[in-house]
């Protein structure tokens, strides 16, 4: 009996969710031609990019803690389930080779363990002692940890949040529910995208709003931890035939040298682009562009102005 009135409870507090409402924009999409289906969805999705302007402030205090916690050596956790769990994987796979950050500083927790990645997991989103269990054993002081869940309320993303928060972590709650107040984050990024198109279907304008904000949060903690010079990834791996050009491309560019010389520069320096440029800019060896460099903090614009 308790059991029935939890289950009702938590359907009726689904069905109030700003995410599960109907779109009275989009309320005749089967009967209208697919020009007009296409158009519908694209005048939607415009609406996003706005939806993600007013959650600049809390992005911004998201992106500084992210960056406390890579230059002190600590970690950053994205944590989630469904399409907000992979967002989290695809963010945290793509910062090493852009950002030359090692694998692991990032790491994304997925309800339901890899295999969700790529084929859904019913009811492994449910579990709040799942997530809480993965993060404490992970987490610490000093530590982020993002929770993403476009309802804002699902058990296993606030599990992970509250053993963050036990743990001494930073916590962050990356929602497209404008109405949630999770206790357990200290920081909360909520974007108001309204209904989806497809009632429900939060992989759609909820999915492109944490995108988004996703690539603002890990962009900007990289710029202001000395990973960009300017608009360069001075730190990118060069972990295939495409990032070993653009390294030169860059070094080159950057360095003010020829892309031939570029290219020796980087053979030199074990295919360090910061280490090339420095080189390349102040015609100095490989010893003191390191020593230069670890006394800018990894910042070039300290060194080249």
């Amino acid at each position: 009996m308790n059991e029935d009135i939890k289950k009702e409870s938590l359907s009726e507090k689904y069905s109030k969710l700003p995410t599960e409402q109907t779109n009275p924009r989009t309320v005749n999409l089967d009967r209208v031609p697919l020009r007009e289906v296409l158009n519908m969805l694209n005048s939607e999705d415009s609406l996003v990019p706005t939806a993600v302007e007013k959650a600049i402030p809390q992005i911004e205090k998201a992106a500084m803690e992210i960056s406390k916690s890579y230059l002190s050596g600590r970690k950053i956790y994205f944590i989630g389930a469904g399409t907000s769990g992979r967002l989290g994987v695809l963010e945290a796979a793509e910062i090493p080779p852009t950002y030359g950050v090692e694998p692991g500083i990032f790491t994304a927790l997925m309800a339901g363990g890899h295999e969700a990645v790529f084929l859904s997991k019913e009811g492994a989103e449910d579990v709040f002692e799942d997530g809480e269990k993965e993060i404490a054993a992970l987490a610490g002081p000093g530590d982020t940890v993002i929770g993403i869940a476009a309802s804002g309320i699902t058990p296993y993303v606030k599990g992970g949040l509250s053993a963050g928060l036990a743990k001494g972590a930073t916590t962050v709650l990356l929602t497209c529910n404008p109405n949630e107040k999770a206790k357990e984050a200290q920081i909360i990024i909520a974007i108001d995208v309204g209904p989806e198109p497809v009632s429900g279907s939060t992989r759609m304008k909820s999915g492109t709003a944490t995108k988004l904000a996703l690539n603002m949060l890990s962009t900007s903690s990289m710029v202001i931890s000395g990973k960009v010079y300017r608009n360069w990834m001075v730190d990118v791996k060069t972990t295939s035939r495409k990032l070993e050009m653009r390294a030169i491309r860059i070094t080159a560019t950057v360095g003010q040298v020829s892309r031939e010389e570029a290219a020796r520069l980087l053979e030199q320096t074990g295919n360090n682009v910061k280490t090339a440029i420095v080189m390349a800019r102040l015609k100095t060896s490989r010893t003191e562009a390191e020593r230069k460099i670890i006394e800018a903090g990894g910042f070039l614009k300290k060194i080249l102005g």
